[in-house]
């Protein structure tokens, strides 16, 4: 999404996005507050407010991951060689399993 604009290093919000997504599905699906969702995620409500709404700034891809598994996510990280042509550089991704869907 974010390297269709041209933006670089686009990978990097592209991946805060997807997890951000997962996080406020898993949220929105448990019907919980931003008040007590915040004290879940050790955070203030103004920042469940910034997250709810994509604002990502200050927050990294470690720590949205662990938001996720304090509202009950796992996260499986798998290191592969890549498919096809080999690459010097690989990448990563980030995908929903279909339960977060």
């Amino acid at each position: 999404m974010f390297a269709d604009l041209g933006l670089p290093d686009a990978a990097e919000p592209d991946r805060k996005v997807r997890l951000a997504v997962a996080i406020n599905e898993r949220s929105a699906s448990r019907h919980r507050p931003q008040a007590p969702a915040a004290g879940l995620l050790a955070i203030n409500q103004p920042q469940i407010s910034a997250l709810k709404n994509y604002r990502l700034d200050g927050l990294s891809v470690e720590r949205l991951m662990r938001f996720l598994t304090a509202l009950g996510s796992d996260i499986d990280i798998r290191i592969r060689s890549p498919k096809g042509a080999s690459s010097v550089q690989g990448r990563i991704l980030v995908e929903a399993a279909e339960y977060l869907r």
